[in-house]
């Protein structure tokens, strides 16, 4: 919150400078009002808000792609790899899979996980859990909320769905189609990066998973880069998770400093 308090500040002190010039027009004086006009919005809509915006986007998401079937095999699979993962921090979960040859995983801060069929046919099960234990670690560390911030800064759809009422309305087409834009060309820092990958560490091992899996995953997702960098949808997964060789060292060396061994890959 303390960035966003800066930002508000910030606009407020150009503000004040505005008026004081004799030569700022009318136009640069309602441009800075509407500057921090969606800049309060943005940073005190409601968590609640932010989930009802997000599930409403996911929704559409889910309209969109084609979801695999309960009763499909790699619906059978993910139900089993999530079985008893209900919430994080309160948040409920729920998870789906989408079937594409796309090799992708996200999670939203409404809950909802995706995993991409391509990821699942390229990893084990301890690797696809090792990734959605760091997707899910975004969602614990707040990260997708401030995501969703972040983009309503860039967007004249905080105008509409601002905070002046606590109860979420329903976004139109063209506005989820602003939200979807904004939340995709989302990045995350290397420090949440790094807090998601050590959360995707604990979360194995307090599933009694082998935490090596994630280094695998991130190896597999390396190499299937250099193969093959702009196709399956690898390089969208990687330009916001980046699977760098220190982060896999790091995963590595946790390993062996909790004495974990290292099972045949």
């Amino acid at each position: 919150m303390k960035k966003f308090k800066l930002l508000i500040f910030s606009i407020g002190i150009a503000f004040m400078g505005a008026l004081s010039g004799c030569s700022t027009s009318s136009l640069n004086m309602q441009s800075l009002i509407g500057a921090g006009s969606k800049a309060l919005q943005a940073a005190t809509i409601s968590d609640s808000q932010i989930q009802s915006y997000v599930h409403q986007y996911v929704q559409s998401m889910d309209q969109k792609n084609k979801v695999a079937a309960a009763n499909s095999p790699y619906a059978v699979r993910l139900a089993k790899l999530t079985q008893g993962l209900t919430s994080v921090d309160g948040i409920p979960l729920n998870f789906k899979v989408y079937m594409t040859n796309d090799i992708n995983a996200f999670a939203c801060a409404d809950g909802s996980v995706r995993v991409y069929s391509g990821l699942m046919d390229r990893m084990t099960d301890d690797e696809v859990l090792g990734v959605i234990g760091h997707e899910i670690g975004h969602v614990a560390h707040k990260d997708t909320r401030k995501a969703f911030q972040e983009a309503l800064l860039q967007s004249a759809l905080v105008e509409g769905i601002g905070s002046t009422s606590s109860t979420a309305a329903l976004l139109t087409s063209s506005q989820l189609s602003q939200i979807g834009q904004k939340l995709m060309s989302a990045k995350y820092s290397q420090k949440q990066e790094s807090n998601a990958d050590d959360y995707g560490y604990d979360f194995l091992k307090a599933n009694g998973k082998n935490p090596w899996a994630m280094a695998y995953a991130f190896s597999k997702l390396e190499q299937l880069e250099g193969a093959q960098p702009t196709s399956n949808g690898l390089s969208q997964m990687f330009s916001s998770h980046p699977s760098t060789p220190k982060r896999i060292k790091h995963i590595m060396d946790r390993c062996k400093k909790d004495g974990i061994a290292q099972p045949a890959n």
